[in-house]
């Protein structure tokens, strides 16, 4: 008698369909096309996340830069002043203070010039 692995085999084409819910014709019904789809969705959705940090970093620089401009000087001078007074905190932080907390911002700003 023939072995086979079909239990295995229908959860594994079953997790691929799930996964094409939502695609446009053949590629949500044909395992062959909704494979491929995946596939693809999958890779660009992981540089999808990649971007994303990428474009965050991009949004506290630009919130930051802004905040710091109000103050009198210009990004990198404040970066590099904060470095030289040995304050550490990270750009996301910095951004939500230039945001939310101004004065405390304008504060570090000081700081950093000194």
């Amino acid at each position: 008698m023939r072995s086979t692995n079909a239990p295995a085999s229908r959860a594994r084409r079953k997790r691929i369909l799930e996964k094409a819910k939502g695609f446009y014709g053949r590629a949500k019904s044909c395992i062959r096309s909704a494979h491929d789809a995946v596939d693809k969705a999958m890779g660009h959705a992981r540089v999808g996340r990649k971007q994303k940090k990428q474009e965050y970093r991009a949004l506290w620089t630009v919130r930051i830069n802004a905040a710091c401009r109000q103050n009198g000087t210009n990004y990198s001078k404040f970066i590099n002043g904060l470095k030289k007074a040995g304050i550490e905190l990270n750009r996301k932080v910095l951004a939500d203070m230039a945001v939310r907390d101004p004065q405390t911002f304008t504060a570090l700003v000081a700081k950093a010039k000194a």
